[in-house]
């Protein structure tokens, strides 16, 4: 038994990493104890939960850490993209990590549907609407509040996914020492919480693209259709894009108060790329120097 289970083993490093990916978007974060914990407030009409059960499930979810020991467990594409800017893993793991968290989120939110379908039919009374007091969409990815507009979505992205990685930088920085074992994913899970219960109520603080694409592309197969994306004024895109330029901006705050220089260098893993490739990036967060080369992070981020 134990030589079958050893030939059925993955070898290749990075194929278990993105499936360390896939599974912890599916299973930890977002779709089974976030958009479950939704699912069953929702169509139980707030007898089997709350608000706050909602944002505690999406907290809990990052605090499981199982596949940490793996990947990383970074379980949001902007934290990936900052770790490679910093030069802390490289670049080819970035969309390929990224195409693990919508294959993950996306297949979540169809066990979420399953697992709650009766509910969801009697619930919205066989008709699946974005708006109005039957709508049932909202389990699955963030819509924006009737009194919030594009550009007020755009702000709330953008700072509370900058607050997340200014946060979570703080935490992995190893200047400061290490955390005792298992510290991190508990403190991430708390700042999940609290960036929740504060900034939650105007489109539910998405922060993560992937949580919200997956289940989007989701809802518009399974019966949604085109409302998806036409809801909020063609909101769809404010979630996946605000959350890359708060994250951009959270990575060049949490540094500028170091002891770093502020001039621009790049890894020597992508000796592919040119200085001036980022000039756009240089002009607008005007990152430090490239931290010390570390691939993992024991972080997991929604």
């Amino acid at each position: 038994m134990e030589r079958l289970l050893q030939s059925c083993r993955i070898q290749n490093q990075l194929v278990r990493q993105c499936l360390a990916e896939f599974l912890g978007l599916y299973i930890a974060v977002v779709s089974l104890i976030g958009s479950g914990a939704a699912a069953q407030v929702i169509t139980s009409q707030g007898t089997h939960g709350s608000y706050l059960t909602m944002q505690l499930g999406s907290a809990l979810g990052a605090v499981t850490h199982d596949v940490c020991f793996l990947s990383g467990a970074q379980l949001n594409v902007v934290w990936s993209m900052s770790l490679w800017i910093l030069g802390r893993q490289p670049w080819r793991k970035v969309p390929l990590y990224a195409l693990s968290h919508l294959l993950g989120a996306f297949l979540g939110a169809a066990t979420v549907y399953l697992q709650y379908y009766d509910a969801i039919q009697m619930f919205s009374g066989g008709q699946l609407s974005v708006a109005g007091p039957n709508a049932i969409a909202g389990i699955f990815c963030s819509y924006p509040a009737d009194h919030l507009s594009v550009w007020g979505g755009i702000m709330d992205q953008v700072v509370a996914t900058a607050l997340l990685l200014i946060c979570c930088l703080a935490v992995e920085d190893r200047r400061q020492g290490l955390l005792p074992d298992g510290l991190a994913p508990v403190l991430v899970g708390a700042l999940i919480l609290t960036i929740g219960l504060s900034m939650g109520s105007n489109c539910g603080f998405p922060l993560n693209p992937a949580r919200d694409l997956g289940p989007w592309l989701f809802t518009f197969i399974a019966g949604w259709g085109e409302e998806v994306f036409k809801a909020g004024g063609g909101w769809w895109w404010v979630p996946i894009v605000a959350p890359f330029v708060g994250g951009l901006l959270g990575t060049r705050a949490a540094h500028s108060s170091t002891s770093y220089s502020s001039k621009f260098t790049i890894s020597t893993r992508h000796r592919f790329l040119k200085p001036e490739t980022f000039y756009w990036v240089i002009t607008v967060i005007s990152l430090p120097p490239v931290l010390e080369a570390r691939e993992e992070t024991s972080l997991a981020i929604l």
